[in-house]
């Protein structure tokens, strides 16, 4: 079996929602409403952009992450839907959908990496598409479901990856440490509270994902 994480850039109420901010939206479609989980300090209003849409009927909101099922389904309202390519070559698409800084992630399985191939051929002739990882399942262990450092961390806002690539390159997480957080935001142009809030997020993200990854607790 074979795996690829695909970005693609294209026309959609969730990318839209997310474009030039730091909210995160994960979506997973159901044949007649949505479950949507939406992370970040704009997601009230990228939240606001899709009930417009499709309608909420309900939500739990817990500080800036929101969990919401929708009255109808994004899906019936979208023209970037990638399902006919999928269904073309034979892939599969493994929910949920993550959307971020206006892209579309997208975990695809098929038995045959000529049929990712070939999907992604097609999808580049309409879309804008980078391909984010790409890998051979061999085996799967029996204790735990199929999973993936990339699936089982949670999506770090674009922001968040860029203090926590600029922290690792500038030296910040070497022993001993070669950078300071104040260097780190100066770099960066920002406040340093500001950078030491992003790492903190980033930091408690993978952690949490990879304890999963290694079977323990599952993130709440």
């Amino acid at each position: 079996m074979h795996e690829a994480v695909l970005r693609i850039e294209g026309e959609s109420a969730c990318a839209e929602a997310t474009r030039a901010t730091e909210t995160t939206i994960e979506l997973w479609c159901n044949d007649h409403c949505d479950l949507l989980h939406v992370s970040g300090r704009a997601g009230a209003n990228a939240l606001e952009h899709l009930e417009e849409l499709v309608g909420v009927q309900e939500l739990l909101v817990e500080g800036n992450e929101r969990l919401a099922m929708t009255e109808t389904c994004l899906k019936d309202r979208e023209t970037d839907t990638i399902e006919s390519f999928l269904a073309r070559h034979s892939c599969l698409l493994v929910p949920p959908l993550r959307y971020a800084d206006g892209e579309k992630w997208c975990r695809i399985l098929a038995l045959d990496s000529a049929n990712l191939t070939g999907l992604y051929r097609d999808l580049v002739d309409e879309f804008s598409v980078t391909v984010e990882s790409k890998r051979e399942i061999a085996a799967v262990p029996g204790d735990r479901p199929l999973l993936t450092p990339e699936t089982a961390i949670s999506d770090l806002s674009p922001r968040q990856q860029e203090a926590l690539v600029t922290a690792h390159e500038m030296g910040y997480y070497r022993i001993p440490r070669e950078t300071t957080t104040a260097e780190i935001a100066a770099e960066m142009d920002i406040d340093r509270r500001t950078l030491e809030e992003h790492l903190r997020r980033a930091e408690n993200k993978l952690v949490d994902g990879m304890v999963a990854f290694y079977g323990g607790r599952t993130p709440v």
